[in-house]
């Protein structure tokens, strides 16, 4: 199946404040320069927060993790998991397809989202509300058939019982996750015939479900309020288990090119009389001021990451990055591994006008709080 961004995208992206925190958090799980591993469950979080995963939200996690914008969007496109394209704001229904749920009714299952939703998967419904699809065995076969809708299984499904719990939905109440037919957990429908010692003193529900229905997060988004917001690893003095005695991870070298081309390279660089121009000296910036300095997120392209690295390199007022030429542009490239983006987000038209006291929609949008 090709999968490719969403032809409309929203204009930016950003963690709410205790979403960015708690994605910062995850990055300390790896080794120093390992960050990149961290991909995955920032981009689930992007996913929890918004319901798919956008191009600003693809760009803003690469900006964390100092990677190429393609490699992130090479793991998302990879994974069936991320949505790449708007899902419904209350629920997005995940039918199970495959043989124990298709032979118990799958397929009638199917047929009521066609008819209360949209006619096609990935399409949102008239009131935008709800959205489906059809996906491969999610390993609830004893309890067919079944659906992921948010967070939880929902099981024992039959088509009139989908059919109100989407009408219940819409009207913000959330079904309880689990068997809908009255069945504990998996056990046989006629009751259990062993291990009865163990029926009494059980919750209401099985504990995956007791334990959605306590949270009742099932099908709401994460803001990032949810409490806690644990970071185990992290001890209470701030500082990452097993890091303040460990030597960073060395990064690796680059791989050497094949002789071949080795060879090649050393023949045309014999054969040519020109001598390559050394790359103009950039301006270094000015020390980082002690007051005075401006957000610099104010410009489209600068978050929170690419701000604490522009401070690194002594960068923290509009003033400096209006003066910025191709050499400082370039050098600036280097520092921040991010070959391009300066010139392609215009950083120095936008800081001259901000500079100058002007205002951009982007940094309006920032200033009003749209973005974080």
């Amino acid at each position: 199946m090709l999968r490719r961004l969403y032809h409309e995208q929203p204009d930016t992206f950003a963690f709410t404040p205790a979403n960015q925190a708690w994605a910062e958090a995850q990055m300390t799980k790896f080794p120093e320069g390992r960050q990149a591993s961290a991909v995955i469950p920032l981009l689930w979080r992007a996913q929890e927060q918004e319901g798919w995963v956008t191009k600003p939200a693809i760009e803003y996690i690469a900006d964390m993790l100092d990677m190429a914008y393609i490699r992130v969007l090479e793991v998302t496109s990879f994974y069936f998991m991320f949505q790449m394209q708007p899902v419904g704001s209350v629920a997005h229904l995940q039918i199970c397809g495959t043989t124990s749920c298709m032979i118990c009714g799958a397929e009638d299952l199917i047929a009521v989202c066609k008819e209360k939703i949209a006619a096609n998967p990935h399409e949102l419904s008239a009131d935008g509300k709800f959205s489906w699809e059809e996906v491969e065995c999610l390993g609830a076969c004893t309890n067919a058939p079944m659906a992921q809708i948010g967070k939880d299984y929902y099981e024992d499904l039959t088509a009139k019982g989908l059919g109100k719990m989407i009408d219940d939905m819409a009207a913000g109440n959330v079904p309880v996750p689990g068997p809908q037919n009255g069945r504990y957990a998996a056990e046989p429908l006629s009751g259990l015939t062993s291990l009865t010692e163990f029926d009494s003193g059980k919750t209401q529900y099985n504990a995956s479900a007791q334990l959605a229905t306590d949270l009742g997060d099932s099908i709401r988004r994460i803001d990032g309020s949810e409490v806690p917001l644990t970071t185990p690893w992290i001890g209470k003095d701030g500082k990452v288990a097993g890091r303040d005695t460990a030597e960073p991870t060395p990064k690796a070298p680059a791989p050497a090119k094949p002789a071949a081309k080795q060879a090649e390279e050393a023949k045309k660089a014999a054969a040519s009389d020109k001598t390559p121009a050394k790359k103009p000296a950039a301006k270094k910036p000015a020390k980082k001021a002690t007051s005075g300095a401006d957000d610099l997120k104010e410009l489209k392209g600068v978050g929170p990451a690419l701000e604490k690295k522009l401070h690194a390199q002594g960068v923290t007022t509009f003033a400096q990055i209006a003066e910025w030429g191709p050499a400082d542009i370039a050098d600036m490239d280097d520092k921040l591994s991010f070959k391009g983006r300066i010139e392609r987000d215009g950083w120095v038209e936008q800081a001259k006008r901000l500079a100058a006291g002007e205002a951009t929609e982007f940094s309006k949008k920032v200033k009003k709080g749209d973005i974080y």
